[in-house]
């Protein structure tokens, strides 16, 4: 695991940077600790995507947080995990809003629910945000109607006072999702996203890694991203194997995801990004019942290509544990030994930063 992180590391590094990475052959405690990225804020103890969730991630030590990002009707980015708010807003119980409930198709999929594109920020911001998995986490219900849904701006505003209260750098991996779908409706959410992040001082210096799942929009934002912050990074999000990549739909080629995963695939996304984020079966798979199969070498691969691996996501609850670690206190019972060891096992494949929805336990798996 050591020598393939620090030939990761090389890869990555300038020359003058190579010196120290060798040294960590001497001395362990320089070889890059893997990050902790709060998936959708601390989303296992508080409703996905509210400033309570990211407060609640900064303050058991994530090393990021993550605002997933899609545009009201007025072109304004919030941190929603998807457009249809149906499940994560109060909107059903709003009857001047019963009309806007409509079935559209995103990405080749119809959904029904209401969108946050046939909503303006100020209707939006009359909505409280509720808990997305009610059943597996009843606790976090406590918090329904408590918080509103936040803008991109105001995230990082949040963020930049918590890391300087705390005296420490606080990451953001913000997602743009959907934009093959977001053109369509006339938004441009990448250029939207440069605008923000070149308008405040903190995501001009702060670590900053972009995500998405599609291609193209990683390609036009390659090289804009790091002429306002010199640091950021970009993420290749991978799906399953099997899923087509939303914006090949339709195209005479579509591709899949597994086109991306082999060591030619990664080698071609190595030219417009920076970190691959697979899906942890696509490192470990499973079994129809749900128990681990042989690892892959995705995460070898990547870094044969020069690339780093920031998988998704690990959860608390023995409903999304492999069967070898779950224990028998039920589906939604946390289990933080087996959630430990889950993490521990992909670390030990090379991973080099993983999305989880309790980072306290992250950093129980990195012994900090």
């Amino acid at each position: 695991m050591l020598t393939r992180r620090l030939a990761m590391t090389g890869t990555l590094m300038s020359m003058a940077a190579l010196t120290t990475a060798r040294q960590a052959f001497a001395n362990p405690s320089l070889v890059p600790v893997p990050s902790v990225m709060a998936h959708r804020g601390a989303s296992a103890l508080r409703p996905e995507h509210t400033l309570a969730a990211y407060a609640r991630a900064i303050a058991d030590g994530a090393d990021y947080i993550e605002p997933d990002l899609v545009p009201t009707r007025d072109g304004v980015l919030i941190a929603r995990h998807e457009s249809n708010i149906a499940g994560t807003s109060d909107v059903a119980s709003h009857p001047e809003f019963a009309s806007r409930r409509r079935t559209i198709t995103i990405d080749g999929k119809a959904e029904t629910g209401w969108f946050t594109t046939d909503f303006t920020l100020a209707e939006l911001k009359t909505l409280r945000a509720r808990e997305r998995l009610p059943a597996l986490r009843a606790h976090n219900t406590r918090y329904d109607g408590h918080f509103d849904i936040p803008t991109f701006e105001e995230v990082i505003d949040f963020v930049a006072a918590e890391a300087a209260s705390r005296g420490r750098m606080i990451g953001l991996i913000p997602e743009i999702k959907n934009s093959t779908h977001f053109h369509k409706l006339g938004h441009t959410p990448e250029e939207t996203f440069l605008h923000v992040i070149a308008a405040h001082d903190y995501t001009r210096y702060c670590p900053l890694e972009v995500q998405s799942f599609e291609t193209a929009n990683l390609r036009v934002l390659h090289g804009q991203v790091q002429a306002i912050n010199p640091q950021a990074r970009l993420m290749f999000l991978m799906g399953g194997r099997a899923e087509t990549v939303p914006d090949t739909l339709g195209t005479a080629r579509p591709l899949t995801f597994g086109d991306f995963m082999t060591p030619d695939g990664l080698r071609g996304v190595r030219a417009y990004a920076d970190v691959i984020g697979p899906s942890n079966d696509d490192i470990i798979p499973r079994d129809a019942a749900g128990a681990w199969l042989a690892p892959t070498t995705l995460i070898d691969d990547a870094h044969a290509a020069g690339l780093l691996v920031h998988s998704y996501t690990f959860r608390p609850e023995n409903h999304f544990l492999p069967a070898q670690l779950r224990n028998g206190d039920g589906d939604s019972a946390r289990n933080v030994p087996g959630a430990i060891a889950e993490i521990r096992r992909h670390l030990d494949l090379g991973l080099d930063g993983f999305f989880t929805d309790d980072p306290a336990i992250g950093r129980m798996a990195l012994g900090m």
